[in-house]
């Protein structure tokens, strides 16, 4: 087995577009020394355009630090940038005339060992090795925008390619994050993008015939399937819609549809009992091991957790989650004005929620970060209730919290109903003092003491909040000053007082 831990080295990439961007972030940002040739003068404006976005994005993907990031350089000539290259990435125009001649310049120089990746997304390898010098070294690696963060790479080789130097490919591209699919033999334009492709004509079609506009596909892809594809594909998917009887019960449903003329695709395979069998045996082989209710147990959790990411950025499904959630606030009692409140004598609602499935650690209950999540949720009610909404904090005004203290009572599990009430307990100057209490029915769950203070953001020091939050601050602090001190409030950790 090869380390992965030894695969860093040096990569060339020939064509700084897109693709070549992408591929030079995927190396630099994993350790490589990366070395460019692109002659379009812009080229190294173009890649480090893209390297700004790597940055930002690559390394908050997972939950360990990226070795230190590679040594980048930019080169005038093709043999200069393959100098002491062990992995050349070609990212050229979708020519093959023009591929061919850039490997046969490429072989002049690069190292005999060295591995010559194509990006090509049609071209079949054995094309591509036509007039080398050296057919062994060329393989097809073609990868997917944005190639920085999209794991699947389509790995192509032929016979001329040695066991032993697709292995090494294999064991690179793993290091470098990625999952690196290598097909049973050469065809045009790989899989991946043969699947795009029928999807890409038969939405042309419907724009041509006037049965839907672009957005509209866009709607039925994002808001559907393609949501559950991003975390099953297709043959899991149609299992799981097979029921108990699994993927040979889906075929004998849904299989004599292939027939009808519902697209423009009508090439249709006859579902022998030969075809049949080969995909049930390897739907077997693929997801046998769970049980229909744990597949869609799988699946449910999987498609919640892509939906609250993108409600976090307001995005797609996740964008209309939000709206949802917006239309139902008023029912559930929050409000986000102080002229909205029914009692200002009585403790704020600032959470009303259910415990979604990503909240939960490993022992089945709310993880302890999430506890300080909902609070600080809570916390964002109150500023939103005062005055410091987003205009606000867009003017330059905001509060930072300086001291929690929570206090863990009792566990939750998921879907359990939570409320959050909160209490002012002082807002004196630049600050402000809340007690948080969780819920779930009449079980008190946690608690917390947040102090925060104003700060100006273009000084980032603390600040004096404007008149009218200063107002609001003190109309519900004297609302709120004949409310009970809560018990826990101003207790240290360990402290015996008060459990």
């Amino acid at each position: 087995m090869v380390d992965q831990h030894d695969q860093r080295g040096t990569a060339a990439i020939i064509g700084g577009g897109v693709i070549g961007g992408g591929w030079a972030a995927r190396f630099l940002l994993n350790g490589w020394d990366v070395r460019v040739f692109d002659p379009d003068p812009e080229a190294e404006r173009k890649i480090n355009h893209v390297l700004d976005n790597a940055r930002l994005a690559l390394p908050g993907l997972g939950n360990v630090a990226l070795p230190p990031e590679g040594r980048l350089s930019f080169h005038t000539t093709l043999s200069d940038a393959v100098a002491g290259a062990s992995w050349i990435q070609e990212s050229v125009p979708e020519r093959l005339d023009l591929k061919r001649k850039v490997f046969q310049t490429l072989q002049t120089h690069c190292a005999r060992d060295a591995i010559i990746g194509s990006s090509t997304s049609g071209f079949k390898p054995s094309e591509l090795q036509g007039c080398a010098t050296r057919p062994e070294q060329i393989v097809v690696t073609h990868p997917f925008n944005p190639v920085y963060l999209l794991p699947l790479v389509e790995l192509v080789t032929t016979e001329a390619n040695p066991e032993d130097m697709t292995a090494r490919a294999r064991a690179i591209l793993s290091s470098l994050g990625m999952m690196p699919l290598h097909l049973r033999r050469e065809i045009d334009a790989h899989i991946a993008d043969r699947l795009l492709e029928a999807v890409w004509r038969e939405a042309l079609w419907l724009v041509r015939d006037g049965i839907a506009t672009t957005e509209e596909i866009d709607n039925a892809i994002r808001y559907g399937f393609g949501l559950r594809w991003a975390q099953m594909g297709l043959f899991e998917t149609y299992r799981i819609a097979g029921g108990e009887a699994g993927m040979r019960h889906f075929i004998a449903q849904f299989g004599p549809c292939l027939q009808w003329p519902w697209t423009k695709l009508t090439d249709v395979p006859d579902l022998t009992d030969e075809l049949i069998d080969r995909v049930a045996d390897q739907s077997d082989t693929q997801s046998g091991m769970h049980t229909i209710r744990e597949l869609e147990r799988i699946r449910d959790r999987n498609m919640v957790g892509i939906m609250r990411s993108l409600a976090e950025r307001d995005w797609g499904a996740g964008a209309l989650q939000n709206a949802h959630d917006a239309s139902r606030e008023a029912a559930s009692g929050l409000v986000r004005r102080l002229d909205d409140l029914a009692d200002l004598t009585q403790p704020l609602l600032t959470v009303a929620r259910a415990v979604p499935l990503d909240w939960l650690d490993y022992n089945g209950h709310m993880t302890e970060a999430r506890y300080l999540h909902a609070f600080g949720n809570a916390t964002d009610r109150v500023m939103e209730i005062v005055g410091c909404d987003a205009a606000y904090i867009a003017a330059g005004g905001s509060f930072f919290t300086v001291e929690t203290h929570i206090r863990h009572l009792d566990e939750v599990t998921a879907g359990a109903a939570l409320e959050i009430r909160t209490t002012l307990l002082s807002a004196t100057g630049k600050r402000m003092q809340l007690w948080h209490e969780m819920r779930s029915g009449a079980r008190v769950l946690a608690t917390a003491e947040h102090m925060l203070v104003h700060v100006d953001l273009g000084t980032r020091r603390a600040s004096d909040p404007a008149p009218q939050i200063r107002a609001a601050l003190d109309r519900l602090a004297q609302a709120h000053a004949a409310l009970d001190r809560p018990q826990g409030m101003g207790r240290a950790v360990g402290d015996p007082r008060q459990s």
